[in-house]
């Protein structure tokens, strides 16, 4: 019997190319490295003149207003957050307190060091478009300075001949408000702790002092009231701060409904992603009711270890951050099915570094008993094989975009096929990769990668935006006949 020939599929690339955009930037709290510090600034702005405080401040707005929305709104929510380095009676003048604000804010480019590992859906709004195109938005992961990333959004148009149009960015971005109502339900918080092995008698003495369902401020306000400090027991300390870092990775936060989706950036705000929000892998899932809403996994990083985590939206306008828990909740790169699949959640995943896992749940926050699903079979992806993106539905099977890693740490893509009715089943594997990094795409952050973190089937062509060498973002498209024909 001949052995089965490697496939000679190779997606076509189409374009266009995202390149970082260095003037994209936030105005984000600047902290000076001890108290003391910012104490001596805010004694070297009071000492100032009331006439030099007036020439500094307009030399201030002159120079960032036309790069920001709501600046002078900005400089007072530092003032209050500052205010408490000033001494006993001081009142500065209103021209005083925007100053002091400037002097503890600064810009940050979101996107001064790459614009990559992007993810597509189907846009919620397809009003006003012609037959056979489709709106998309596509996510991306942002990194500026000190190597932190967040998520920012892109809009385009996929006609009926796959050519794309996108909307172009605008200059102004910002960041949502936070939701101070968000309740938290007792019972489920209680639930999630002792997963996360945070119990023992002053979990209990908190908890017992909160209503049923309770909101972060309530929380604090009972942590405070238990006068802990930092010199009382340790295991009471330890477990104040395990308690608050779940509530605070816990939240919704909201954007103007009058913001342009390009404008909103979802930069880290919560302890256990300090340090990234890194490959959102976002996928439209339909609900059983026929209804939809936009999930995305994430890596969260804080500096020091990572954690998978959710995403929610229905309208890319208000976004719920939830933690996912269980024993399989470790490592990077889960990717969620879009349904259930025979009334259970289905994801994706890799535990071990090395292999594709698929796991099954009755609920969308617990992960366990993962089983491998796919091990690294080629040369180029002998050292490392994980998913790119949610499973794509289609009459013959899902559809899995893979990453393979192979000698000197080159990234390819591939694909697979499972079972419509048990993803147990693998159907069908490309031998060769579906696109590798050509000559123009193997410079950058990390030389020799091609990635994506989601494609999107449009008609019967398969729409893969892809990051190169995580620096920059362009599209390739492969007809869905031809990938699946080539599957062995």
């Amino acid at each position: 019997m001949n052995a089965p020939q490697p496939s000679l599929l190779n997606a076509r690339r189409i374009g266009p190319t995202l390149l970082p955009n260095r003037s994209r930037v936030l105005m984000r709290p600047f902290r000076p490295s001890s108290d003391d510090i910012s104490r001596r600034i805010v004694a070297r702005v009071m000492a100032l003149p009331e006439e030099e405080v007036a020439d500094s401040l307009r030399g201030v707005l002159g120079a960032f207003a036309d790069r920001h929305v709501q600046v002078e709104e900005t400089f007072r929510t530092r003032y209050e957050q500052l205010k408490i380095h000033l001494e006993p009676g001081a009142t500065p003048s209103a021209e005083r307190q925007l100053l002091l604000g400037a002097y503890f804010t600064n810009e940050y480019s979101i996107e001064s060091a790459a614009l990559f590992n992007p993810s597509i859906v189907p846009h919620p709004d397809q009003s006003g478009l012609a037959e056979g195109s489709l709106r998309f938005i596509l996510s991306l992961r942002a990194t500026g300075e000190g190597h932190i990333s967040s998520i920012t959004f892109r809009t385009g148009v996929l006609n009926r001949d796959q050519r794309i149009s996108l909307v172009p960015d605008v200059p102004f971005v910002m960041e949502p408000e936070r939701v101070s109502t968000v309740a938290y339900a007792k019972a489920l918080f209680t639930h999630r702790l002792e997963e996360s092995g945070v119990q023992n008698e002053f979990c209990r003495r908190v908890l017992d002092k909160l209503h049923e369902d309770f909101t972060l401020k309530e929380l604090h306000q009972v942590l405070l009231a238990s006068g802990l400090t930092e010199t009382s027991d340790a295991t009471a300390v330890w477990a104040a701060r395990g308690i608050l870092m779940l509530a605070e990775s816990n939240f919704e936060v909201l954007f103007p409904a009058t913001s342009l989706l390009s404008q909103r950036i979802l930069f880290p705000a919560a302890p256990s992603q300090s340090n990234g929000i890194e490959d959102a892998r976002f996928v439209q899932f339909h609900n059983d009711d026929g209804t939809s809403v936009y999930y995305a996994t994430y890596t969260a990083y804080d500096g020091k270890s990572i954690q998978p985590q959710l995403l929610e939206t229905s309208d890319f306008l208000r976004f719920r951050f939830r933690s996912l828990s269980g024993p399989a909740v470790q490592n990077k790169g889960m990717a969620l099915f879009p349904r259930r699949i025979n009334g259970r959640y289905a994801m994706l995943s890799r535990q071990d570094d090395e292999n594709i896992l698929l796991m099954f749940s009755d609920s969308l926050l617990y992960w366990q008993s993962p089983k491998v699903l796919l091990s690294p079979d080629q040369p180029w992806e002998f050292v490392k094989l994980g998913n790119c993106g949610s499973p794509i539905e289609t009459p013959a099977g899902w559809v899995v975009l893979s990453h393979g890693v192979g000698a000197m740490r080159k990234y390819c893509l591939g694909a697979f096929l499972l079972d419509l009715n048990d993803p147990s089943i693998v159907i069908g594997r490309l031998r060769e990769p579906l696109l590798r990094p050509n000559e123009s795409e193997r410079e950058g952050y990390v030389p020799n990668v091609v990635y994506t973190c989601g494609a999107i089937l449009h008609g019967e062509q398969l729409i893969i935006p892809y990051a190169m060498s995580d620096s920059a973002t362009s599209f390739a498209v492969v007809p869905l006949a031809e990938l699946l024909a080539a599957m062995q």
